[in-house]
């Protein structure tokens, strides 16, 4: 991740970006001082640490189908079917609101459930015209 960047560049990212989390956060010069690191090249690193957290606290899309799921009251082999859905469509998929594939996915496991679609709307908090699109980029 800070590979290429000399170790008191990535030191100095590391308390800076924990000062940060940490509630207390204090200005870059601060720990600067301190440091012969570049400005640059610090928060360069930060950046690549800040990316790397998103990064892996991103949740699975079978996490929104099971949350999805449990909200509506659908069982245990809708989900399966529908995560096996989402694995086959992954690509089509790719870059889409989560919520809406989730949304789509359970609608096409449950046989399209013309009811079903309104309440995984609610759940999914968005509209069935986009949980229909989305079922519509799908491939059964």
């Amino acid at each position: 991740m800070v590979a290429g960047f000399p170790p008191e560049v990535a030191a100095v990212a590391v308390l800076w970006t924990a000062a940060k989390a940490a509630g207390v956060p204090r200005p870059l010069e601060d720990f600067l001082r301190c440091s012969k690191a570049d400005e640059r090249r610090v928060r360069r690193v930060a950046w690549r640490l800040k990316e790397a957290v998103k990064q892996s606290r991103r949740p699975s899309i079978e996490d929104y189908v099971k949350t999805l799921a449990a909200r509506v009251g659908l069982p245990a082999a809708v989900v399966k079917a529908a995560v096996e859905l989402l694995e086959k469509n992954r690509r089509v998929l790719a870059g889409k609101n989560p919520w809406v594939s989730a949304a789509a996915a359970l609608w096409l496991a449950s046989f399209k459930k013309l009811g079903l679609l309104k309440a995984l709307a609610e759940a999914a908090g968005t509209t069935p015209t986009s949980i229909r699109n989305a079922a519509g980029r799908m491939r059964v």
